[in-house]
């Protein structure tokens, strides 16, 4: 494809990309993956686990706001960190649906 059309931006490539991968299969593996991660300190690394889901999320559901998808991360660390997270929020927050 790069030999028929030459060098071309992100933006350009982008819609090609999600046109051609971008079906029902792959929206469900992409969410069946976002749903089955659960943040474990021991193991994961932050920003990799975090930066994983964010464009798991992005990809889903690319018009979910900055703050949608910071509360549905956060539910995914749950336990302690979840709650220390929210203790210290200035704003009270929710991570229901």
């Amino acid at each position: 494809m790069r030999l028929d059309h030459g060098k071309n931006d992100w933006p350009w490539w982008k819609f090609p990309i999600i046109t051609k991968w971008a079906n029902n299969s792959w929206r469900f593996k992409i969410g069946n993956a976002f749903e089955s991660a659960i943040f474990n300190s021991e193991k994961d690394k932050p920003p990799t686990w975090f930066l994983k889901q964010k464009d798991r999320l992005s990809a889903l559901h690319p018009d979910m706001s900055d703050c949608m998808i910071n509360m549905k991360l956060l539910r995914r660390c749950g336990g302690e960190l979840e709650h220390a997270i929210k203790c210290r929020c200035v704003e009270p927050c929710s991570t229901e649906d």
